[in-house]
């Protein structure tokens, strides 16, 4: 049952994924949306989790996580502006880390008794890339099996019109 489930995630994620480049391709072929007007908006790209059967020595390491996220927002390139991190005692804890990177933020929360976790890459860079940071912490995080969700997060396109020269 779970391997199936993982499976089913695994595929979940490539389908989003490819929906997504499938209309950044389908912008390049186009010559973008509107040839020879620039679009000004916010490119907001939200990839989220939850992480099933994490090993608790890996969910409990504070600073494993902490390397985890930096290695991740180089990898997504994104840049890092600070990064805190959090250990939490008693029956529901675990783990927090949060990097705030220029472009938005990467987030790591563990439930050690429960080995669970939640991953959370939200980027409003152009060129940043959260399915890297995303994927590099489930390789990292070694989940039995995974969710993995996906939310265009962009603002809505106001075109300027090019000054005439």
């Amino acid at each position: 049952m779970r391997s199936a489930f993982k499976l089913s995630s695994v595929a979940l994620h490539a389908n989003l994924r490819s929906k997504e480049m499938h209309v950044e391709e389908e912008d390049k072929r186009l010559g973008g949306r509107n040839p020879g007007m620039e679009e000004d908006k916010v490119v907001g790209k939200h990839v989220y989790g939850n992480l099933y059967e994490v090993d608790p020595e890996i969910a409990s390491n504070e600073d494993l996580l902490k390397q985890i996220v930096l290695e991740a927002s180089k990898l997504a390139n994104m840049t890092i502006y600070e990064v805190k991190s959090w250990s939490f005692g008693g029956k529901k804890g675990g783990v927090s880390v949060i990097a705030l990177v220029i472009e938005s933020h990467i987030a790591i929360h563990t439930w050690i008794e429960y080995r669970y976790a939640t991953v959370d890459v939200y980027t409003c860079g152009e060129k940043s890339d959260p399915w890297k940071a995303f994927e590099y912490i489930v390789s990292k995080l070694k989940p039995v099996y995974y969710t993995v969700n996906y939310a265009d997060r962009s603002s809505m396109t106001f075109i300027k019109s090019q000054p005439s020269i």
